[in-house]
């Protein structure tokens, strides 16, 4: 057995956290640099890992496996493919860049750190476990620190903090139940009691021999649509995500936008898709159709939003919808758009809410009718305001454009109206984000900013971490794309499959 590479990334955040419980909370210094070895330790690891990834073999990679509930048929068994690594390099970038976001926190650090570590081991555990049993546990993991930061750390601006953190939990809670019965139902079904198992690649293999009857993927699907699509804020599951991102603490705003979500697509894909292919062609035009209210309904309430957090929680969701019509349209190319739309969204909705934090941070200010030019005092600021709303309206060199390119390409040979639609999103997403930027940033000189010091030193290392990822991917797609096409180009055969396979009724219509 070689170096066990993911389980050093999955448990040295959790190492770290468990060494925090035994400082002083007044070793701040020693509590801000104990968090940000762990993350540092863990991208640099991810890196390598991203790196080191053969696309011409594909499949699972850096694997471990050790039995542990026999009885159920549970292993620690972890891997990552073309879809799951560039989910866990975003984890750990965010990660990292979420860590120096909160380095001047002043309330209870020892407390916020601990949590923030064992917030971001739950969410690289869903995305390395290849065993069902470790996906549940670490996504049920995710929800406790979440709930407790909202509501010590969380903002008071327009909803309570604590109405915030309870809706939050509420629905992540609700959506992992309705998950929880479909993985309970896939695990009863596919294999008889001496054979039962919560491997993922075993109830795919189950799937491809015939275990799973037309009527029971339909079914089973919906379930897990539910579960996956209410963390994935899916209309009309949404609601809870932007009042969870206004009133969560800008660290937990950066992991809520850029990776907890992802959860959500990841799991469609994963076992939505892989081990329940009729199922997901039964449903997709009624996830299309959802996806595109997500576009437009949501991209118009940003609109007429004055918070800022606000603003980017709707554009969240409406950025959402592309990914939902992406995994809608089940082809290798919408897919392949969708999963690299996860990574740039949570890239620059990530620096959005970090760059957010930095202002309210300094003023205590995050309406937009209180806030006026701040590119006079903040320049640098403004460089991270203007890379990350120039990403979200698709510019062509930042992240954002190929993975939007890619969904509409995709999407256009099966739902052309909603592709035609959802490119038509593009035009409101500029008007909200343009707007906020003109009026923020390039409006007239304001005195009462004159005080304010910009970003320097620690404060800057969000930008830099965030910036470089945004604008390399960008200029370099393929180092994006390429890892995604070896993990999506291999399950081909099984969406050329299921294209051709009647289902029960045609699909919903």
């Amino acid at each position: 057995m070689g170096f066990p590479l993911l389980s050093v990334v999955f448990l040295a955040p959790l190492a770290a956290a468990l060494f925090l419980c035994f400082l002083s909370r007044d070793a701040r210094d020693v509590i801000r640099k104990t968090a940000a070895g762990a993350m540092t330790l863990t991208l640099l690891l991810t890196i390598y890992a991203y790196v080191s990834y053969d696309t011409a073999m594909g499949g699972m990679q850096f694997t471990e496996s050790i039995p542990w509930i026999t009885d159920l048929g549970v292993s620690y068994s972890l891997g990552v493919d073309g879809i799951s690594l560039p989910m866990l390099f975003l984890t750990e970038v965010i990660g990292l860049a979420a860590v120096f976001s909160s380095w001047n926190i002043d309330k209870r650090p020892k407390e916020f750190f601990i949590l923030l570590l064992v917030l971001i081991a739950g969410v690289s555990g869903t995305f390395i476990a290849r065993d069902l049993f470790i996906f549940l546990l670490c996504y049920e993991v995710v929800v406790i620190p979440i709930y407790i930061m909202v509501l010590i750390w969380g903002s008071t601006k327009r909803v309570t903090k604590e109405y915030a953190g309870i809706k939050l939990t509420i629905y992540l809670l609700m959506g992992s139940a309705f998950m929880l019965v479909g993985i309970v139902a896939l695990y009863l079904q596919a294999y008889p009691q001496p054979l039962r198992t919560f491997d993922i690649e075993a109830l795919i293999a189950a799937s491809q021999m015939g275990s799973f009857s037309e009527s029971f993927q339909i079914f089973t699907f919906f379930l897990l649509l539910l579960g996956f699509g209410s963390l994935l804020s899916m209309f009309p599951f949404h609601s809870w995500s932007p009042d969870g991102y206004a009133g969560a603490p800008t660290a937990v705003s950066m992991i809520h936008a850029g990776v907890l979500k992802k959860i959500g697509g990841y799991g469609l894909i994963r076992l939505g898709l892989l081990v329940l292919p009729l199922g997901a062609k039964f449903w997709a035009p009624l996830i299309a159709g959802l996806a595109m209210i997500n576009v437009l309904y949501a991209a118009y309430i940003a609109m007429v939003q004055k918070d800022l957090k606000y603003i980017v929680g709707y554009s969240s969701v409406s950025h959402m919808g592309y990914v939902l019509l992406g995994f809608a349209a089940l082809n290798v190319v919408s897919i392949s758009g969708a999963v690299a739309n996860m990574v740039a969204h949570g890239i620059m909705a990530s620096l959005f809410f970090s760059q957010i934090g930095f202002i309210y941070e300094k003023t205590h200010l995050r309406s937009i009718p209180e806030l006026c030019g701040l590119a006079h005092q903040m320049p640098r600021l403004t460089i991270g305001f203007m890379l990350a709303g120039l990403a979200s309206v698709g510019l062509p060199g930042l992240i954002g454009f190929v993975p939007e390119f890619t969904i509409f390409v995709g999407s256009f040979a099966a739902y052309p109206v909603f592709a035609v639609l959802a490119i038509s999103g593009i035009i409101f997403t500029a008007l909200y984000i343009l707007r906020m930027l003109a009026k923020v940033l390039f409006g007239p000189k304001s005195d009462r900013f004159d005080g304010y010091q910009d970003e320097r030193g620690i404060e800057m290392l969000p930008l830099i971490l965030l910036g470089i990822v945004l604008v390399g991917m960008g200029l370099f797609p393929e180092l994006l794309m390429g890892v995604i096409s070896s993990g999506v180009e291999p399950i081909a055969p099984l969406l050329e499959q299921i294209a051709d396979a009647p289902t029960l009724l045609g699909g919903v219509r």
